[in-house]
This record gives structure tokens, C-alpha cells and sequence, in this order.
């Protein structure tokens, strides 16, 4: 974050001073909300929760080396050289804050949302964008109502470009996001049946994905899965310029003639309304020509050049725990995916393990969350994936995770087995650790799946 005068701070959040402090040129070069994580010269911004209240760690982050902080009620007493500056919501200031220093960078803004692949894109997106242009994208999974704002706050003079992942579980999550973020760009990968137990349908999910549309600028660009069936009825529906990416006909950016070396590239031939040329991917899966479509894309719309959008692809290193490739040593693979999972990402999954030809191909699964009624239908069809997809092994773990195992051998996968906790398939898991074995360890983030990746890691045969 580049510094900012109390003047700013007070402008921007529309604040009042409180206690005797009153030199409006002292700053703040940071913004923290977590008293553990002062930064020196920081403004500290208490949030509150349902079990917290950050008002009660603001003297400790004081005294931590913060400059000062926000504060939406009068303290009792206050420490000398320490701003504080009042609002009516600190978590509303904190947007409030955000949107003003948006407003110091006079840059492409592209924001991402989808129901699968999000993280993902975004990472491909600023891999390709970066062959150019000094590019701030969002850090790990910050793409929520705190995470976002807290993304904008840490521009700093000299990017270029900002590209932003905006997730959301209810109605109304992405309209807030978006609003914030006012994108130049909007990209959104799918429309699946992550968080569908709160919106109740596809349907839903695709409206509520839809509200960043209004608050794509009119100048702006769509880039919009054309493969998937809800988002290509939005064709010649949008006031802004829509392109459409995927493997299907008459779409504007498509890839051809994939080939996996099954280790860890995917090659294919991207054709885009400019041009056309040969990519090679660092990831494994066909899924990934649709965050490389996008990239290419929104790397086009920004004046890239072809030779500058393969540099960028071929520089895509994926955000921790999503299709990480660890190779172990005695010839084993490790395909760390723990960070997330729902049904779509579930069968992008089985095929990446599937494509691991030659090899004992294993799916170590736990629940995935979020499904609402139909969550054992869902369990059910993701072990019929892993079936039809020739994995050799299942072992899945946790409540719902039964399903997947009964849906696995019902679809002819005779090695399936279920265990409702990590610590009773452990047996189970040492002795998938072979020579030749590809092992994908994949589930819902709170199934933390994976303390199972460091349990293999510790376990690999010397």
C-alpha cells in the first residue's frame, strides 16, 4: 500500500478525529485487521464478528507499532502519538477505504468469478498478463467481502493491471464485490453446484454470478465459458463487448489438438480472432484450456502479442493445494487438489487422474460440502467418475464420503473403500505408497486434507 496522509484517511472514510492528535500529514503505509500481524506504521481497522470484537486488541496494536486505527465507538482513554479516527462501521470504512484508493490507480481492473476454476483462472490470468505488464492479483483465496478491499489496499505504484477473484455463497455477494471493484473486465469461468444447499439451483447460482455484469464498466470486456450451457445464453444479451472461449464451434477463442505428456504439460492450439499458436501448459487436465483461453483473451484486449501470451503460460504456477504435481522420490506422484471440491471439480479431478496412463492411478476423496439435499446423489456420481475414468483405487474418507465409495463400485470400481476418519485409512494409505503410484488427495476445504498430503510426504519409502 502506497502511504496515505490522515487527511486522506479521514476523507476517504468520511471519519472524525477523536482525542488530542491533530496532524492531518502523519500516515499510515499499511493496512492490518488482525492485531497478530502489525506492520510498523499500519492503520488498524477492528473488525467484528459474530464471536469477535477487533475493538478490544486496538491498544495492542497500538502499542504493536500500528499509526492508528478505526474505531466505531469513543474509547476511554487514548494513547499519545496514536491517531483514532471514528465511523459509523469499520467493516463499511474498510470498503469505504478500498474504493478511495482504487480510485489513486488509473488501471485495467479484471475481475473473476465462477463456480469452479476461479482460483485457478486467476492465477493463469496474471501469469499471461505478467509477460507485459507488472501485474497485483489476489493472493491465495482473499476474494471475499474482507478479503477483496483488503486485495485493492495493497496496490502500490507501478502495477499495471489488478486482476481480482470474487467468490460469493449467497445471493448478492458478487453485486457487493463487483460494485467495490467496478471491473474494466469480467471473466467468469462456470456455473456449477458449489454453494447450491444456500441458492437452491443452477438457476440461482447463474443469476447470482450474473451480478457483475451491471457494474462491468460499458467500455468493458466479457469473457464467458461459451462451452458452458447457461452462460452461452448470454450470447448478444450483454451492452458490453462478449467474447466466448472453449472447445465447441463457432466460439471466438478455442483450443485444438490437446496431447498430455500425463506428467505435468498439456499442449494445444489456441485460436483467437487474431491469430492463431501452439501452447504448452504447465498443468495437467483438459479442463485448463478454459483459464488459458481466458488469458489469452484478456491478454489480447490489453494489445498482447502472441509470442508475449505463450511466455505467460508457460510461466503459470498454480495458488497452493490446487493440482499441485509433488514428485516423490521411489516414483511417486502426489497430486495435491485439498484445497477445495465440489461435483465439477470433482470430475475434472478423476480426469486428470485418469489421464495418468501406466500407472497405478489411487483417489484419496473426503465430503464435499455445501450440496444440500442432493449431496448423496452428488457423492454418489463423483465415484462413479473416478470408475469410469480407470482409476484403480478409491479410498474415501469422512460422512458423506461413503456415498462415493457405494457410487464407485456400483460403477465397476471394485477397489473401493470408505473410512470415516483419515486416522483409520492410514493402513490403507501406506500402502498406496508404490513404485508407479499417482495418488490424488482432493475434498472440501474443511475436511483439511491436507494434513493427508504431509502425512504421504512424511511416509514416502526411503
Amino acid at each position: 500500500m502506497e502511504a496515505l496522509t490522515l487527511k486522506q484517511l479521514l476523507e476517504a472514510v468520511n471519519g472524525t478525529l477523536l482525542g488530542d492528535f491533530d496532524d492531518l500529514d502523519a500516515q499510515a503505509a499499511d493496512v492490518c485487521t488482525d492485531s497478530r500481524n502489525i506492520t510498523p506504521g499500519c492503520l488498524f481497522i477492528p473488525l467484528e464478528g459474530e464471536r469477535f470484537d477487533g475493538h478490544s486488541f486496538i491498544n495492542a496494536a497500538l502499542e504493536a507499532g500500528a499509526a492508528g486505527c478505526l474505531t466505531a465507538r469513543e474509547r476511554e482513554s487514548y494513547l499519545p502519538g496514536k491517531f483514532y479516527i471514528k465511523v459509523r462501521s469499520t467493516q463499511r470504512a474498510l470498503w469505504e477505504l478500498a474504493r478511495y484508493y482504487k480510485g489513486l490507480f488509473p488501471i485495467p481492473f479484471v475481475a473473476i468469478t465462477g463456480s469452479v476454476g476461479k482460483t485457478t483462472t486467476k492465477d493463469m490470468v496474471a501469469a499471461v498478463l505478467g509477460a507485459k505488464f507488472r501485474v497485483h492479483k489476489t493472493e491465495g483465496n482473499f476474494n471475499n467481502d474482507i478479503g477483496v478491499p483488503l486485495t485493492l489496499l495493497k496496490l502500490e505504484r507501478g502495477h499495471e493491471v489488478c486482476v481480482v477473484e470474487l467468490g460469493m455463497d449467497h445471493a448478492g455477494e458478487i453485486d457487493n464485490l463487483a460494485r467495490l471493484v467496478e471491473p474494466d473486465m469480467a471473466l467468469v469461468t462456470n456455473i456449477g453446484d458449489a454453494h447450491i444447499e444456500n441458492l437452491g439451483s443452477r438457476e440461482n447460482i447463474f443469476k447470482a454470478k450474473c451480478e457483475i455484469f451491471p457494474h462491468l464498466k460499458k467500455g468493458g470486456l466479457a469473457v464467458l465459458n461459451g462451452d458452458d450451457p447457461l452462460l452461452a445464453t448470454l450470447k448478444g444479451t450483454l451492452p458490453q463487448r462478449t467474447v466466448f472461449v472453449g472447445g465447441g464451434e463457432g466460439l471466438d477463442y478455442t483450443a485444438c489438438d490437446l496431447s498430455s505428456d500425463a506428467v505435468g504439460h498439456l499442449s494445444c492450439r489456441i485460436k483467437t480472432p487474431r491469430s492463431q499458436f501452439q501452447a504448452d501448459i504447465p498443468a495437467l487436465g483438459d479442463h485448463m484450456i478454459y483459464p488459458t483461453l481466458m488469458a489469452a483473451a484478456a491478454g489480447e484486449a490489453l494489445g498482447m502479442a502472441p509470442d508475449e501470451i505463450i511466455r505467460g503460460i508457460g510461466a503459470f504456477l498454480p495458488t497452493k493445494m490446487r493440482m499441485n504435481i509433488v514428485r516423490c522420490r521411489g516414483d511417486i506422484v502426489i497430486l495435491n487438489d485439498a484445497y477445495n471440491a465440489n461435483p465439477q471439480s470433482m470430475r475434472a479431478a478423476a480426469a486428470v487422474l485418469g489421464g495418468a496412463q501406466g500407472r497405478r492411478r489411487v483417489a484419496v476423496v473426503g465430503d464435499m460440502k455445501e450440496l444440500g439435499p442432493g449431496a448423496e446423489q452428488f457423492h454418489r456420481a463423483v465415484g462413479g467418475y473416478f470408475a469410469q475414468a480407470g482409476a484403480d483405487r478409491l479410498i474415501a474418507i469422512g460422512d458423506l464420503a461413503r456415498f462415493m465409495a457405494e457410487g464407485a463400485r456400483d460403477a465397476g470400481l471394485a477397489q473401493a473403500d470408505y473410512f470415516p476418519t483419515v486416522g483409520e485409512a492410514k493402513n490403507a494409505l501406506l500402502r498406496e505408497l508404490r513404485a508407479g503410484a499417482t495418488i490424488l488427495v482432493k475434498a472440501s476445504r474443511s475436511m483439511a486434507f491436507e494434513k493427508i498430503v504431509d502425512f504421504l510426504l512424511a511416509n514416502v519409502p526411503q
